[in-house]
């Protein structure tokens, strides 16, 4: 007769992480079958720690912690090749978007330079409701400790007038801030 024994190396999935991201996301997450043409036409897959398909796949196993603590949520452009690929219609640029925001929620962030950019170029289109490059470029370089590294390329944009030194702002503050308020939520 069989006699069943528990395998201590398998373990249910959890689902509740993929539940919540295909809510949040509002796509069929669960339809991927890892045909790899996302993380085949992704123009940075070589700077990733995890491989657009890995990440679904991951999401999928229920490995929340692995998932909001990749660098690969971060490295990705939104170029949304991925999501163009996809046989099964998924947005997966939208599913990385959505990690991200739900990273930064439960500070869980990778701090990377992009996600460091990141923030300094929402803050600024925050304020002007453009980005303002001088500003971003130096609170960039100032927090990354290379003030000089691009320095000569900078004031060669500055001269043939690709930079403008001050600000352009947006006529309708009040409205900019409506919009940040209810991305915020």
């Amino acid at each position: 007769m069989f006699k069943y024994e528990e395998n201590p190396g398998y373990r249910m999935n959890d689902l509740t992480f993929l539940k919540e991201m295909e809510a949040l996301s509002g796509q069929n997450i669960s339809a991927c079958y890892q045909c790899y043409r996302c993380t085949a036409g992704c123009p940075v897959v070589t700077q990733m720690d995890i491989f657009p398909h890995g990440i679904i796949r991951y999401i999928i196993l229920g490995e929340r912690e692995k998932v909001l603590k990749a660098k690969a949520i971060w490295t990705c452009v939104q170029c949304i090749t991925c999501s163009v690929r996809c046989p099964n219609d998924i947005d997966i640029a939208h599913v990385f978007d959505t990690i991200r925001k739900v990273a930064i929620k439960e500070q869980k962030a990778a701090e990377t330079d992009t996600w460091t950019f990141d923030k300094i170029f929402l803050d600024s289109v925050a304020r002007h409701g453009r980005l303002h490059e001088i500003e971003a470029i130096l609170r960039f370089k100032v927090e990354k400790k290379n003030l000089f590294e691009d320095a000569k390329m900078g004031i060669g944009m500055l001269l043939k007038g690709r930079m403008g030194i001050f600000p352009h702002s947006v006529r309708d503050r009040e409205q900019l801030k409506e919009i940040f308020k209810k991305c915020n939520q």
